[in-house]
């Protein structure tokens, strides 16, 4: 007598292969998904850190709210610069398609320059428009972006080169050594009138704030 075959069994025997190349990519996936959960998280810590940072006034008068508006206007620089940095980071690991060692140290190294930015932030919070603090909040701003030229090495060494992605790489990284430069001119005006340094905060943010723009064919890219 033929024993029955479990049904289980069937279902098996319908269910098709996974081939290697796909179990391969949806682990890379999968790492690279773990990374940016990650460094979400140490983001979220970083601006909740900045948030504490703000005090309220010592009277309750519109007077004592007004004093503090440099506080508040380095906050807003400051949490416009992380947020920048968030939206292109998940950008990059996006198309990335693996997640090795090097990718990992280059994202953590970049992670610990951008947890400095509330430091340079509640300094230049609490002594604006003096040269020192000044010139250190435009360098808290400037090493998440030397740190990102590595990650964004490490990160396209392991995705795809098509025609699309490498347009907006260029123009990534034409915008990024603006950027660079125009942090660096910052920390060089803190000595001078530290009102250009703040100015040239600014004048990042705006490159970067609206992607696909006008901004994005100075720097030669196109919109997709």
């Amino acid at each position: 007598m033929d024993r029955a075959v479990p049904a289980s069994h069937d279902a098996d025997m319908d269910r098709p292969a996974l081939r290697p190349e796909a179990t391969r990519s949806e682990t890379a996936r999968s790492e690279t998904g773990r990374l940016e959960a990650f460094s979400d998280g140490v983001i979220a810590i970083i601006i909740t850190i900045m948030v504490l940072e703000l005090r309220p006034p010592e009277r309750p008068s519109l007077a004592a709210l007004f004093h503090l508006w440099p506080v508040l206007m380095a906050y807003g620089l400051s949490f416009a610069q992380v947020g920048i940095y968030w939206v292109n980071h998940h950008r990059l690991l996006e198309r990335a398609d693996s997640s090795g060692t090097r990718l990992h140290w280059a994202n953590l190294l970049w992670l610990f320059c951008v947890s400095l930015i509330p430091f340079g932030t509640a300094w230049f919070g609490e002594f604006p428009w003096n040269p020192i603090p000044t010139a250190i909040y435009l360098t808290t701003l400037l090493l998440p972006a030397l740190a990102y030229i590595w990650l964004e090495s490490e990160a396209m060494c392991s995705s795809d080169h098509e025609a699309a992605n490498r347009n907006e790489h260029d123009t990534q990284q034409n915008k990024a050594m603006a950027s660079m430069v125009v942090y660096a001119a910052g920390i060089g005006f803190a000595f001078v009138t530290p009102i250009a340094s703040i100015a040239c905060v600014v004048i990042v943010a705006i490159f970067w704030i609206a992607p696909g723009s006008r901004v994005d064919r100075w720097f030669g890219g196109r919109r997709f």
